[in-house]
């Protein structure tokens, strides 16, 4: 039996986020974007509520939420600033969950507590200029001395890295085994050799404090390393199965703030003495739009659950990841030639949602990437 019905937990989660989001979030989102701040008093304040520990235990101070719930909340974030919502998935996905699974017991001690209650932000650091989808490329060394590991590389794109307080970062401790010669890091911020590069100006999610950072002999104690030598690329594909479940909801709550911003607009705006909402043309628009967006979340609730269920969820992640961000993509821009040249402006919402969608297709997996994982699940 299939029950598409929310618990009375679900559902208390999903309205205290979406209450939070709608007094906290909402009315400073344009601000947040257009001066590309970073929302340190709101994650602070998630942090209270139990938002940025979602996926850890209560014995380290988490809320410990099902995924399902997890998923909900990162929407309901994400319907009103898109940045926060990324912010959100990372610390809760791929920086509390993946310190809980492979940590040491010194190791989720010293960290799980203060994650938890956001007194410390944690951001991911994989990618580098010439090393993305291919994790085999990374070029970025870690090389053993004595009690310490001395890092050497250049690391782009980490959304958070401008301002986060610990870094999960992977480094080749053997580059001769390519991706399975990667290993994890936890990094403080403030570590000498560790340099904060280029804070990136980007398309969108403006408010997320995507940086390079730089590694120059870099020392490390070696109880900072996650897991294994080597274990590296087993850490971060098993990150990224969760997190695609937050980039799927957070395309999702993207998608449905375009929606809503589109339906209020089509109702008030009036063309040819009527509300544009009354033209053949619009509704269409906005059928697509919703259909798409319910199926969206539907994949990204049953990928949620499967986790749920312990069951390995990679395949259904990476759809539940391809479609919703395909249709994030889309539905922001029928919102925009719903609004006209309004919808071209800074003054509306869309504009931002517009912007803020493309890279749900790129981050934690290119589409291209979703699609290989789905075909290679099928015909293996």
């Amino acid at each position: 039996m299939i029950n598409f019905e929310l618990s009375e937990d679900q559902q208390m989660m999903r309205a205290m986020a979406r209450d939070f989001a709608e007094k906290e979030i909402k009315p400073v989102a344009q601000k947040l974007d257009e001066e590309g701040l970073w929302p340190a008093e709101i994650l602070k304040k998630m942090g209270e509520l139990g938002l940025m520990g979602m996926t850890l235990p209560e014995e380290y101070g988490g809320s410990e939420v099902d995924p399902i719930s997890y998923a909900l909340v990162v929407e309901e974030i994400s319907r009103a600033e898109a940045s926060c919502g990324v912010l959100v998935s990372i610390h809760n996905s791929l920086v509390g969950e993946l310190i809980y699974k492979f940590g040491t017991d010194a190791q989720k001690q010293e960290y799980l507590p203060r994650v938890a209650t956001a007194e410390i932000i944690g951001c991911f650091s994989l990618t580098e200029p010439n090393a993305g989808s291919d994790a085999g490329a990374i070029q970025t060394t870690a090389v053993r001395d004595g009690d310490d590991y001395v890092l050497n590389g250049n690391k782009v794109f980490a959304s958070g890295g401008a301002f986060a307080d610990i870094i999960m970062l992977f480094a080749s401790t053997d580059r001769e085994k390519g991706h399975r010669g990667l290993s994890a890091f936890i990094i403080h911020k403030g570590t000498p050799g560790l340099e904060i590069g280029t804070v990136e100006k980007k398309m969108g999610m403006n408010a997320s404090g995507t940086a390079e950072l730089v590694l120059t002999d870099c020392r490390v104690p070696a109880d900072q390393r996650l897991g294994e030598e080597g274990q590296g690329f087993k850490i971060a594909l098993g990150g990224f199965d969760a997190s695609r479940i937050g980039i799927a909801s957070q395309a999702v709550g993207i998608a449905r703030a375009a929606l809503e911003e589109s339906v209020k607009y089509a109702k008030e705006r009036e063309q040819f003495g009527k509300p544009i909402a009354l033209f053949q043309a619009i509704q269409i628009m906005i059928a697509d739009m919703a259909t798409k967006i319910d199926a969206a979340r539907l994949l990204t609730l049953r990928a949620a659950h499967v986790k749920s269920t312990g069951k390995r969820f990679s395949t259904e992640a990476a759809m539940a990841k391809l479609f919703a961000s395909e249709t994030c993509v889309e539905a922001t821009r029928l919102a925009v030639q719903i609004h006209g040249g309004y919808g071209y402006m800074k003054d509306y919402a869309v504009e931002r949602h517009y912007r803020d969608a493309k890279v749900t297709e790129i981050y934690e997996g290119t589409s291209e990437v979703m699609r290989l994982i789905i075909s290679s699940s099928l015909l293996k």
